[in-house]
C-alpha cells in the first residue's frame, strides 16, 4: 500500500486546520505557505474535502476554510478514504464487483484480510486531535 501525495497532503491540510481551530476561516494561501504545497494543487484537495463536508469554505474578504467538525471527530482513516478511495492491500478486497474466482480456495486470502483489517483499524484509531496533541516532529 502506498498513500499518494493527494492523501498525504489532505492529511497535512486537515492537521493544519485542526491546529488553527477557533481562528475562524483560514485563507488557502496561508495553508499553502505553511504546508509548502502549491495553491493550485491544494485547491483540488480542498475541493474533495469540501464536497464531502469535511471542510466549510467561505469566499471573499475574511474567507478561507475551516473544519466542519471538531478535530476529535475526524479519523485519519476517513480522510484517507475520501482522498485515496479504498486502502485494500489487494484488488480482491477493494470492494469492487469483480470478485475473484479463486476466493473460495485462495490460501492467501485470510492473510490479506487480516492485513486489511489491521490497516483499517490502525487509521480509524487515530484522530486529528491525536495528531495535533503529539509533540512537534524533530527536524
Amino acid at each position: 500500500m502506498m498513500i499518494s501525495t493527494r492523501g498525504r497532503y489532505a492529511l497535512r491540510v486537515m492537521v493544519d486546520l485542526a491546529e488553527h481551530t477557533g481562528e475562524g476561516f483560514v485563507p488557502l494561501k496561508e495553508i499553502a505557505e505553511r504546508q509548502e504545497i502549491s495553491e493550485k494543487y491544494l485547491e483540488s484537495i480542498i475541493a474533495i474535502l469540501s464536497r464531502n463536508q469535511y471542510l466549510i469554505g467561505m469566499r471573499g474578504k475574511g474567507g478561507g476554510y475551516k473544519l466542519a467538525r471538531a478535530p476529535e471527530e475526524y479519523t485519519i482513516g476517513s480522510i484517507l478514504q475520501e482522498t485515496e478511495g479504498n486502502l485494500a492491500p489487494v484488488a480482491c478486497l477493494s470492494g469492487n464487483q469483480n470478485e475473484c474466482s479463486r476466493k473460495g480456495t485462495c490460501r492467501t486470502l485470510p492473510m490479506w484480510e487480516k492485513l486489511d483489517t489491521l490497516v483499517h483499524d490502525f487509521f480509524e484509531g487515530i484522530t486529528l486531535k491525536d495528531l495535533i496533541q503529539q509533540q512537534e516532529p524533530q527536524k
